[in-house]
């Protein structure tokens, strides 16, 4: 039999405004991983500003849009060396930073950890009578955290059952913009954190320059076909006061990766040598250091790579 090059797709609908008129932002393909041939559509609602893929890939098609080997399947020390150092520290001082208000006896749950990465950081830098949790839809993910001692779920925060109104801190780290429905997965985070409890999610910015310049194709943002939902600041807002939480905070925070891919994406686009390429990727360490510095300039405007985004379920 002669391999699929292609994958199933589906239709679908902005998952805050339903059935609302749209654009096309932008055209592109899985430049990264290249797990099939398609060329994938982004789109931006006019009544949101939500940009979302349409169409996009059918759930069925999970564990080939994410191969075995997907960079958050094992973000380690051994693959990544100085980067995944200088990436934990960076990530360490950010995490303890959103646990700032959390008592000694506190729950925290990492919806979306991967490989556990944040997870570890809180076991070895924070409270050590914190209780830690994860959750992750994909097995593989699921075990290598397993396997370092952590707690993790396998399945979707919809569907695990969990016991209402017991945690303090729900983190959403680069997660939001992989989810079927965003709104259902908030709420139902909203249904398990306390009264008072925060949800913390970090998510890539459309109103970020890297967007501005390259949103016709080669944003390292889409992440064809993986990032599903793209967030700015309107949308965000909407999607968080139609689910109930007050908003505590929304601004941005620095990050050299979509600069990177962005540019990695251009070169792979217009057939440009590999060994070129590859001095953008998540283990350069100088086009890392060179794009947190330009980055760290555009956060000052209000417009780094990502957002930060806190929000608390009313007492």
């Amino acid at each position: 039999m002669v391999p699929k090059t292609t994958l199933d797709l589906d239709f679908v609908h902005c998952c805050i405004c339903g059935d609302a008129p749209y654009h096309l932002v932008g055209k592109g393909e899985d430049y990264e991983y290249r797990t099939s041939e398609d060329i994938f559509s982004a789109v931006q609602c006019d009544s949101c500003s939500l940009v979302y893929l349409n169409p996009r890939p059918a759930i069925t098609e999970f564990e080939r849009i994410y191969p075995p080997n997907y960079h958050a399947f094992d973000f380690s020390p051994k693959k990544y060396g100085f980067v995944y150092k200088v990436r934990e520290r960076l990530e360490a001082n950010r995490t303890l930073k959103r646990c700032k208000e959390l008592g000694n006896d506190s729950r925290i749950l990492d919806v979306g950890c991967g490989d556990g990465f944040h997870l570890n950081l809180l076991r070895k830098y924070g409270n050590k009578n914190w209780a830690l949790e994860g959750i992750d839809l994909d097995k593989r993910a699921v075990d290598a955290a397993n396997k370092s001692g952590l707690k993790v779920h396998l399945g979707s925060v919809e569907e695990i059952k969990l016991t209402p109104s017991s945690y303090d801190l729900v983190l959403m780290i680069q997660t939001i913009e992989h989810v079927e429905k965003p709104l259902e997965v908030i709420l139902s985070i909203f249904n398990l954190l306390k009264p008072g409890g925060k949800l913390v999610i970090v998510t890539d910015n459309t109103d970020s320059l890297d967007f501005k310049y390259y949103k016709n194709r080669y944003w390292g943002g889409f992440h064809f076909p993986r990032h599903w939902n793209l967030f700015n600041k309107k949308s965000m807002t909407k999607l968080a006061l139609k689910s109930g939480y007050q908003i505590e905070d929304i601004s941005t925070i620095v990050s050299p990766v979509n600069w990177i891919y962005s540019i990695h994406n251009s070169l792979v686009g217009n057939k440009k040598p590999k060994w070129l390429s590859e001095r953008f990727t998540l283990k350069s360490t100088f086009s890392l250091f060179i794009f947190t510095v330009a980055d760290f300039v555009f956060q000052k405007f209000g417009k780094g790579a990502l957002l930060q985004v806190t929000l608390r379920k009313p007492l």
